[in-house]
Order: C-alpha cells, then structure tokens, then sequence
C-alpha cells in the first residue's frame, strides 16, 4: 500500500503550494512477543496437543527456526530485543521494578523512529515501572499496557508479593478498564493505532501477556482441552487463546492491504514456567531440560518465526544459531533503514533467511544473576545453574557444566570431565566477552 507524504508550503506572498510526494514504501513490523511459551509449545514444533492453526500459518508463510535463543527470564529478553546486546552489555542481567533499561542506551524503536517510523509497544514492558523508564522514554510514540512483570488479565492487578497494585497505563497515565480481556483490549488498542497511523510506516511491539500466570484462558477452549490433565491443560487453553486474536490480527491486516507488506515476527521471552503459580508446570520443551529462570536449553531455547514473503521464503527451517539480539539489526537490514553507528552485538539474519547461510555468530553469551552460559558451535558451556525443574536433584550452584548439543542435546550428562579442552576454549570467548565491556559495542557500518 504506497502512503503519500502530504506538506503544506505557504510563499511569502501567502500562495498556497500543495506537494504529494510519494513516500518510500516502507514495510511496516509487528513483533509478537509471547511471555512465558515453552520451547515447543506450538503444533508446528511439534506439540501435537495443541490447537494453533494462526501462529502456525506464520510459520506455513515464513521462516521457522529451530535453534534461537533468548534469556531465561522476561527483563533480560527484552532488554536483549530491543537493545540488540546482549546482557552484560545492555546492563540488565535480572528482573527489574524500579530502576530500569538505562536511557543512554539506542532502543530498536528510537531507530525506527528516527527513521520515519511510528512506533507503539501495546502489552508488557518490564524494563523499570517509574515514570523516568517508561516505554516513551525509550522510543516509543504509544505505549497501552503495564509496566510490571504480570497482572490479572481482568482487574490488571499485580497480586503476588508485597501489596496490590494496579498497572495498566497509556502512555505515562494510569487508565481503567476494569473488566475487559487484556489481551482482546491490547489488540483494540493495536488497531486504533495502526488505523491512526496510515502516512507514515508502523513499528509495533505487542508484549502479551500469555501464556504467563495467572493462565486465564476463554472458557471454549478450557472447554475443548477438557480431556488434558491440568495444568497443562490451562495452559493449553490460554495459548490456543491467543492464537485466536493472532488470526483476528491478521485478518485484520488482510482486509486493510497491510498483510503483505508487514514483517511479522512471533518469539517468546524464555522458557515456560515451572513456578508454582503455573501449578509447577503446563509448558512444554519435549526433551530439553529445565525451564524459565535455568541456562539449560528448556529456560532459553524459544519458538521464533519471521514472516515477509515480499522478501523471505516460505514454509522454512531454519536450524542456524540465533538469538533475539539478532531482530535489531535484521530489521533495520529488511526496512533498508540506515545502520549509521548503531551499537549492537546481535547480526542481521537476512542471509541466514534468504540464502540458507551459517549462523553469524561464533558464540552466543547469556547472564543471569552470577549464572552465564556460551554457546558456541554445538558447545555450551554453563557457569553456576542448576535444574528448576521441581523437584530436581540439580540444585543452582554448579560451578561448570559442558554440554553439546549433538551429544546430548538433553543436557543430561556433564561431559566436562570428557573434554577438558572445550571447556577452556569457552572460557577464552567469554573472557573476550567481558574484556569487551569496557569497550564500545561493535557498531554496524553505515550504508
């Protein structure tokens, strides 16, 4: 769909002069981050008790990969995405209340924005619940959601620990809505702006809330998964839940001649909860160990997929390394938008979309706490983790564990004591990490 760029020029005389100019047509984006989604937990990677037809069909569409990575826990994932870096870099290595993403830091959307884009994250942002941290502050012309960690999807209280509150707020001003479905509300709110903004190209991060305790899913859907045990049940319930406004999304970018022009991703944040607010479980990573908070693969290892058939293929695999840090730079490179000294760690994966070539990375770094983890080839090495799987044996506090994923891609066995050598190799890139720290972050050269 071309947008025309209309300005009004009025000459000393006070004629009126009228210029069209057409506009370079710009791909719109829309990220859709899902909060808490096991590393499988869609039909498409093989979850064959689910019912996800919608977020499927971006998959039957687009690029589907098989070997993408985030961090265990929901700040530090998004500080990942939107800055580009990765932890340590970024200055976020846990969760966050008060004190937030520093300001300092260049966001994706400040760079779509500066570059002719609007830009809205509708949903979560846990990245500092203060005013001087809010989403506005970081790029973002719209903000509708809630700054915390999790709210009730109805009364949008946060009720666990400490006293409740409520967080639900557009742009820096606390609204109520009392009653009304997050994230049927969320996607309102993503419509009204899309429509409000027709002229210029759209950026939106639309952060759900699913399928993150408490798992509140429609009543049909509890309904159909009635012969699944709890609470995977529930949880089942809740996604097929979401898939449902993800197809009420596209249809509603197919009826507005925005679909084929939209890059479409869809990643969840890490792992799925093992908490006993999700009863101890309901997610699903099949063989893979542990979950939400562990550097094991269970808690890192996510669902992502890109959809732009102008440009990408169709109903492929991916099985390269990547991580989230990687969307910045990917898609700055799709939008043709100027790369001019942006500070990332994370490579544009277009080749890797379009040519089927090597993963760009020679190693990927998580932090978590005084936890880290490299991976690098099908090596990974982890530095004080443990299983959250409940009631595991593997209490946090292991000093190394060596694993790789073509041995053991089940982390099952410790192979450190079999391959020493690997283990320094590891060390090495992660002492040229944090030697890095002090250093600028690599920038991308300009076009």
């Amino acid at each position: 769909m071309h947008r025309y760029l209309t300005k009004t020029v009025y000459s000393l005389g006070g004629i009126l002069f009228l210029q069209a100019v057409l506009a370079e047509n710009k791909p719109n984006v829309i990220i859709i981050y899902t909060d808490d989604q096991g590393t499988l937990d869609l039909n498409c990677y093989g979850a064959s008790d689910l019912l996800t037809p919608n977020i499927d069909a971006l998959a039957t569409e687009g690029v589907r990969f098989t070997q993408f990575y985030a961090a265990p826990v929901s700040s530090v994932s998004r500080a990942n995405l939107l800055s580009g870096q990765f932890s340590k870099h970024a200055e976020v290595t846990g969760n966050v209340s008060g004190k937030g993403l520093p300001l300092e830091k260049e966001t994706l959307p400040e760079r779509m924005r500066d570059n002719g884009y609007k830009t809205a994250l509708i949903g979560k942002w846990h990245l500092g619940d203060g005013a001087e941290y809010s989403p506005n502050r970081h790029g973002f012309d719209y903000f509708w959601g809630f700054r915390g960690g999790c709210v009730d999807s109805y009364s949008h209280f946060f009720y666990w620990s400490g006293p409740n509150k409520h967080d639900l707020w557009e742009n820096e001003k606390e609204i109520f809505s009392y009653g009304d479905f997050l994230t049927e509300k969320s996607l309102q709110q993503m419509k009204m702006f899309i429509e409000n903004n027709q002229v210029e190209p759209f950026f939106v991060y639309w952060a759900v809330n699913i399928p993150h305790y408490p798992l509140q899913g429609h009543p049909k859907w509890l309904e159909y998964y009635s012969d699944l045990e709890n609470p995977r049940r529930m949880y089942a319930a809740f996604l097929s839940t979401l898939d449902d406004y993800v197809g009420d999304l596209r249809s509603y970018l197919e009826e507005n001649n925005l679909l084929e022009n939209t890059i479409i991703i869809f990643q969840s944040d890490n792992g799925h909860s093992m908490e006993t607010r999700t009863f101890g479980g309901g997610g699903y990573c099949g063989d893979y160990r542990a979950g939400k908070f562990s550097l094991f693969e269970g808690g890192i290892r996510v669902p992502a997929i890109i959809r732009y058939p102008a440009k990408l293929p169709q109903n492929e695999v991916r099985n390269q390394l990547a991580m989230n840090i990687d969307w910045f730079p990917t898609i700055v490179d799709l939008c043709e938008i100027s790369s001019k000294n942006m500070q990332v760690d994370g490579k544009s994966l277009v080749p890797v979309l379009v040519e089927n070539a090597d993963t760009p990375h020679d190693a990927l770094h998580f932090d978590y706490g005084n936890q880290w983890a490299v991976r690098s080839g099908d090596w990974k090495l982890i530095y004080k983790v443990g299983d959250t799987t409940p009631g595991s044996h593997t209490p946090i506090g292991i000093d190394y564990f060596l694993a790789n994923m073509k041995i053991d891609s089940t982390e099952s066995r410790n192979l450190l004591s079999n391959y020493p050598e690997i283990k320094q190799e590891l060390l090495k890139k992660r002492n040229e990490y944090l030697n890095s720290l002090n250093q600028p972050v690599n920038q991308m050269s300009p076009f």
